[in-house]
């Protein structure tokens, strides 16, 4: 009768582990393997020229304030006429484009403005109060990282806004401030879109 503590009995039991611990790793590996790899390959941010016209509504996004926008495809021509990203005024109008072209094309990256990445103002001078205007490429971050507070007093471009923040608790911060209410991207739906608009 053979002992369990022996050899024999314990490379049983730890190949068994290994193999299972060993499968486990390689899973793991290939699917962080796989988001460094969808990291990396996700379209860097660029800056926005002032005279750049808004691929939804056709403003001059310099003219106006709040968060602008841009999204990331393939190939853009499937979406637009030209080959470069798609650059929009406003958050919602970011939101509208990418929404009513999803059954042609899924972008690559979808980037908004970052006002935790910024020295961003309040320009109480007008009817409503602005949040500025932030046009340079490291002013702008990807939308799956971003608390959204969406409908606060503050408006963009489009008035109602939807006010992009990296870090969640300036998102919570300037919902407690300015109204409106805080949520992800992934909250973030056609109809809500069309609501502010």
């Amino acid at each position: 009768m053979n002992d369990p503590t022996t050899a024999l009995g314990t490379d049983r039991k730890t190949t068994r582990r290994a193999v299972l611990g060993g499968v486990g790793a390689v899973c793991l590996g290939s699917i962080a393997g796989c988001l460094d790899g969808d990291e990396a390959s996700a379209p860097d941010p660029i800056s926005i020229d002032e005279d750049q016209s808004c691929d939804q509504c056709t403003m001059v996004i310099g003219n106006h304030p709040g968060p602008a926008g841009q999204a990331h495809y393939e190939d853009p021509t499937e979406v637009f006429d030209e080959d470069r990203p798609a650059q929009f005024c406003s958050s919602l109008c970011t939101y509208a484009f990418t929404f009513d072209n999803e059954s042609t094309a899924d972008p690559e990256g979808i980037h908004l403005t970052d006002y935790s990445s910024v020295d961003y103002t309040i320009d109480p001078s007008d009817e409503n109060e602005t949040i500025s205007r932030h046009l340079e490429a490291d002013a702008f971050a990807d939308v799956t990282g971003l608390t959204l507070v969406a409908d606060s007093d503050v408006e963009g471009a489009m008035g109602a806004s939807i006010l992009p923040f990296s870090d969640a608790d300036e998102a919570e911060s300037f919902q407690e401030e300015y109204g409106g209410e805080v949520y992800d991207h992934d909250d973030i739906t056609q109809e809500f879109v069309m609501s502010l608009m």
